[in-house]
């Protein structure tokens, strides 16, 4: 054997095993990242239009609903309850243990800070967007009501009921793609409610 080719094998065993450990050390730096602090997500459909358009990308934090709790009017991303496979994103409306009264497409909210109840300012929604939808619901206290800014084509808490708290996965914390709406918390509105 030639002094040379036990060098060249032994130099290509060292580049192999070296790529093997720098591999290794990534995947366990950038899976717990993941699945316990960013994620990201594609838009796919008009429910949420024009807050979000199908095709976005989105990076969502998953770090913040485990210190604090979601909010109203948050957009959140979420497990679908019909099939967790399949995620959703949508706004919250109803927060645990609200009474949501909706007549006409009009948002009465009631709970135990507001027990003669506030209409929900919606003012994010484009025109031809709201639904003229009437209903009432109490929400337990682990339940959300959530809704698409596209109320006339999203199927939400209103087609498939609540969504229960252990389902949200986090909210979107930047929108990337495409360049040209790149943002920090997309989506965020707020309100006095």
């Amino acid at each position: 054997m030639n002094p040379d080719e036990s060098v060249q094998k032994q130099s290509s065993w060292h580049i192999a095993r070296e790529w093997t450990q720098t591999i290794i050390i990534a995947l366990i730096i950038a899976l717990p990242i993941r699945y316990f602090v960013a994620e990201p997500f594609i838009v796919s459909g008009a429910s949420m239009d024009p807050t979000f358009a199908s095709g976005q990308f989105l990076v969502v934090d998953r770090l913040s609903y485990r210190i604090g709790e979601p909010k109203r009017n948050d957009v959140i991303v979420f497990k679908y309850p019909n099939n967790p496979s399949i995620y959703y994103i949508k706004r919250i409306i109803g927060l645990p243990d609200d009474i949501i009264s909706v007549i006409d497409g009009i948002i009465t909210i009631t709970n135990e800070e507001n027990p003669d109840g506030f209409v929900l300012n919606q003012s994010y929604l484009a025109s031809g967007h709201i639904a003229h939808d009437t209903f009432t619901i109490r929400l337990k206290p682990s339940e959300y009501f959530v809704m698409g800014d596209n109320r006339t084509q999203s199927s939400d808490s209103r087609v498939w009921g609540t969504l229960d708290r252990n389902l949200i996965v986090g909210r979107p914390f930047l929108r990337l793609l495409p360049i040209t709406t790149i943002s920090f918390w997309p989506g965020e509105y707020s309100n006095d409610h």
